[in-house]
């Protein structure tokens, strides 16, 4: 994370060569949500390989600006889930606190008893308690509405199910410690998991994809403002 810019570009660069080289040009997508992050990988990738496909999934909830910019670009591919965002939260509840944290109470509720031992403060790592505790969030236990992270699922996911390629996804690990531990786990090329995925951006910083937009003079989308 701490190497210039331009050595960056280079090892992203490897990491999509490696990908397209093992799955094939007709094999592998880029996932395009219009964001920034997508929108630099994109600009690499097709730089490299024009002829890629982008996916774009419109989950009804994006901003006009966004659905604009990406339908100014070429090779895009747009889906949509099969139910909008009323239809799940009223199905499944809503991810609050964050998707995670919803995650673990949907499962306490359901009887898991590593997510129950979380909510509770007592799971633990070793001889110690684990970091990924959560007692301050276990009053959602009794919270009158569900708590859950499927809306993700449906929206976003699901509808990346029917295409039978292997995407390249404009994540940073400094987003999440998700991504963070994910990232030390696989490195950017995920070839050996269940659902295999590259990352080849993992190890940028926000500043790194902020100082490409300016160098590059890349386009994005209005409601980002002007990249200074």
């Amino acid at each position: 994370q701490a190497l210039p810019l331009d050595v960056k570009i280079r090892k992203t660069q490897q990491r999509i060569r490696e990908w397209v080289d093992y799955y094939g040009e007709d094999g592998v997508y880029v996932s395009f949500s219009g964001g920034k992050d997508s929108t630099v990988l994109l600009d690499i990738v097709r730089k490299m390989y024009p002829g890629i496909e982008a996916v774009f999934v419109n989950t009804g909830l994006e901003y006009p600006e966004i659905v604009d910019f990406v339908k100014r670009h070429e090779n895009v591919t747009v889906l949509r889930p099969k139910k909008n965002f009323r239809q799940v939260l009223t199905q499944y509840g809503y991810p609050v606190i964050s998707k995670e944290v919803s995650n673990v109470v949907r499962g306490a509720r359901n009887g898991s008893i590593s997510r129950i031992k979380r909510l509770n403060g007592e799971l633990m790592n070793g001889d110690k308690l684990s970091d990924f505790n959560i007692p301050q969030y276990k009053f959602l236990l009794d919270a009158p509405f569900n708590s859950s992270d499927i809306c993700c699922v449906e929206m976003k996911k699901k509808p990346f199910h029917n295409i039978k390629k292997f995407p390249m996804i404009g994540q940073l690990a400094e987003e999440s410690e998700k991504r963070r531990r994910n990232w030390e786990k696989t490195g950017c090329n995920a070839f050996q998991s269940k659902y295999p995925q590259s990352n080849p951006l993992s190890f940028w910083t926000n500043n790194d994809i902020l100082t490409y937009i300016h160098t590059y003079e890349l386009p994005i989308a209005s409601v980002y403002g002007d990249v200074v």
